[in-house]
């Protein structure tokens, strides 16, 4: 009896960095896993062994992408809500891709597979944890909810280019920054 092939976290990756590169691009009805193989120099076999199929390997890459966020979140936290804020474009900037699947709404679920909600949510944890220095219990799930928005709508802005004629992305986000610390100053 043949031993069956194993595959590396490396080539999980390399899978992963593909798909969300290849959904960007073309919208993830217009990818197959074959393409998405021959991207990572790899076989179909090594995706269906990995994930088990397309809708697992798309749940994936966002599981991926907001863990990943999450991380670099967790990593400024000690440092504070401007951090995290400063911290959340920087992590945008480096992976734009995958920012613009998480957010974008480019991939729907279906099939009953669907993000981990506990992945997706543990990514938000920092800013709550920092909101919760500044502003009273009940009014921290919406003032984490506000900031989110705030700074997620200029970096989309930047990322997508559709703002009018910004020559200074930096100085457009340390105002957004700073916005938000004046609605939500420390106690």
């Amino acid at each position: 009896m043949a031993r069956p092939v194993s595959y590396d976290d490396a080539l999980r990756d390399r899978l992963l960095d593909v798909t969300a590169e290849m959904v960007d691009r073309k919208g993830p009805e217009r990818i197959s896993l074959r393409d998405i193989a021959q991207g990572a120099g790899t076989s179909t076999s090594a995706v269906y062994a990995l994930f088990g199929g397309k809708a697992q390997l798309l749940v994936a890459v966002i599981e991926h992408g907001f863990a990943s966020f999450g991380r670099s979140q967790a990593e400024v936290e000690p440092s504070g809500l401007r951090a995290l804020g400063f911290a959340y474009r920087e992590w945008a900037k480096s992976n734009p891709a995958l920012y613009r699947l998480m957010f974008g709404g480019a991939i729907t679920t279906a099939d009953d597979c669907a993000p981990d909600a506990a992945t997706t949510s543990t990514a938000m944890e920092p800013l709550v944890r920092a909101l919760a220095e500044r502003v009273d219990g009940s009014a921290v799930l919406p003032a984490a909810v506000t900031v989110w928005a705030q700074v997620h709508g200029a970096v989309s802005l930047e990322l997508a280019g559709v703002a009018p004629e910004v020559d200074d992305w930096d100085a457009v986000y340390v105002a957004v920054v700073d916005a938000v610390e004046r609605a939500f100053p420390a106690r």
